[in-house]
């Protein structure tokens, strides 16, 4: 049977998408190469002519699942018919940017031989993301809902700091300590936008009316 010759966009774009629900559906650590190369029915050297290794490939599907974050972001933040608050509720309702997908990609950045690429794709998440979220808080400004001095650097503080205190267990806190310090995160967000208290009361519905600080929507 002749082998099917394909654009080698399209011959990448395949691989990184079989990778990726192979991942998902097997596991990182226990998806190999062959089992990838087999599942594509490439030859192992058109595999490796695209990605070295497995983790170039998870490099790939990281990069992509970013570049979506991004592209949404940039939608919303865009939208003229919302407000700065909307916009915010949009992105970070539930303290989560992006959908159900970036948790299993993020699982597998958790993995120790990931350490690299998941400490570079949170500073590529805060570089990327940060100018859009300064713009939203611009117009917060301009709407009254916000107050502060530098929006570009404020966020960039926030979001360094939410990255890393609430990233995939590395300080080992509980259900409840990581509950509260999502709590305390909506607590300083509205501090340092200097938003009134509740405004973002979005990032932790379920919590917040657990803990008797139910507020309305808008």
């Amino acid at each position: 049977m002749a082998r099917i010759v394909k654009d080698p966009d399209e011959r990448r774009a395949e691989i990184i998408e079989t990778a990726d629900r192979m991942f998902r559906t097997h596991g990182y650590a226990k998806c190999s190469v062959e089992m990838i190369i087999r599942e594509i029915g490439v030859a192992k050297g058109t595999f490796y002519y695209y990605f070295k290794s497995k983790p170039e490939i998870l490099r790939a599907i990281v990069d992509k699942m970013l570049d979506q974050i991004v592209e949404m972001a940039e939608a919303v933040a865009g939208d003229s018919s919302l407000t700065a608050l909307q916009k915010m509720e949009a992105l970070l309702g539930n303290s989560h940017i992006g959908g159900d997908d970036s948790f299993d990609v993020a699982e597998m950045l958790h993995l120790p031989e990931n350490r690299e690429l998941h400490e570079l794709t949170n500073i590529q998440t805060i570089l990327r993301l940060s100018p859009i979220l300064a713009s939203i808080v611009k117009q917060g400004v301009a709407e009254g809902d916000f107050d502060v001095e530098r929006p570009l650097e404020t966020i960039q503080f926030l979001f360094t700091g939410a990255q890393f205190l609430t990233d995939g267990g590395m300080f080992g806190f509980t259900e409840p300590e990581m509950r509260d310090r999502r709590l305390a995160m909506q607590t300083v967000i509205e501090k340092a936008l200097g938003a009134k208290p509740g405004s973002f009361h979005f990032m932790n519905p379920t919590w917040a009316m657990e803990e008797g600080h139910e507020h309305a929507h808008p």
